[in-house]
């Protein structure tokens, strides 16, 4: 008899991607270092977009779409997470705008269920060249829109 994985509930926007919290992650009380989360949650969402095809690999002129900078970062603690292991990064779009973007993501048990932080990030694409910000390709305004958020 082999049992079965639980179920992750079923999310109505974005999607859920899984992380590891290593050892060396934690703090000297045990505890999952509160700079560690937003790494995870970058390197989810880099995840993401790879899957999409966008990626920085090396040549910012090339990189279009992965050149971009972040402005904002909210983060809540919700409950501490206090070993190692495999967790989830719930990651959607609140606003794609023409030039910037605003996702939500919730750091969570691997299955979706508990939420141990949460919050926004807001990202500004910006032109290799001039560091200005420059507008979104098409291509990766229409992988955005698959993860926006639906309005309340």
């Amino acid at each position: 008899m082999t049992a079965e994985a639980p179920t992750a509930p079923a999310l109505s926007y974005g999607r859920l991607i899984p992380v590891t919290v290593h050892f060396d992650d934690l703090d000297a009380l045990g505890l999952l270092h509160n700079a560690r989360y937003p790494v995870m949650v970058e390197r989810a969402w880099a995840e993401l977009w790879q899957g999409h095809g966008f990626a920085f690999e090396g040549d910012w002129a090339a990189a279009e779409d992965a050149c971009n900078a972040v402005k904002e970062l909210r983060i809540s603690y919700e409950a501490p997470v206090t070993r190692p292991g495999t967790y989830a990064v719930h990651l959607w779009l609140e606003r794609l705008g023409n030039t910037g973007l605003t996702y939500g993501f919730r750091f969570s048990s691997a299955d979706g269920r508990t939420t141990y932080a949460y919050g926004t990030r807001v990202l500004v694409r910006l032109d290799a060249a001039t560091l200005r910000p420059a507008p979104w390709s098409d291509r990766f305004r229409a992988a955005g829109r698959e993860l926006l958020r639906p309005a309340d």
